[in-house]
């Protein structure tokens, strides 16, 4: 997956359960309940994994139930809305180009699988 070019002045990741998957169809920005923080090496390993989801063909329900918010030391630098069952992505930034916006990904590769288990791994009993 493309991120976008500020990805390497993030400082910390807020990981985000969304909770009104069919808000995101259309909306600004992203929306949730923040489920954990990652900082540090835990950060940037997750942008490496978001940075290696391999491309796949796009199915078409866009229901995303995780997201991420990237913040440097003093800015929110982009947010990614996560569909794993669409294999969609949905990305929000300051000068993200309309091609950036809309990316698909494969949920079913390793990057992705390893993605879904972190993010579930932020809420008690998964």
């Amino acid at each position: 997956m493309l991120l976008p070019l500020t990805h390497g002045k993030t400082e910390l990741i807020e990981v985000v359960r969304i909770t009104d998957p069919v808000r995101h169809l259309s909306s600004e920005n992203l929306a949730g309940d923040t489920a954990a923080i990652w900082e540090g090496d835990q950060a940037q390993q997750a942008l490496s994994l978001i940075s290696d989801l391999p491309g796949s063909e796009l199915y078409r329900c866009f229901l995303p139930g995780w997201g991420i918010r990237a913040h440097s030391s003093t800015d929110q630098l982009f947010e990614i809305a996560f569909c794993f069952r669409c294999h969609g992505a949905r990305i929000w930034g300051p000068g993200l180009p309309v091609e950036q916006q809309g990316q698909t990904f494969d949920a079913e590769s390793p990057a992705a699988l390893e993605l879904l288990h972190r993010f579930r791994s932020c809420l008690p009993g998964w």
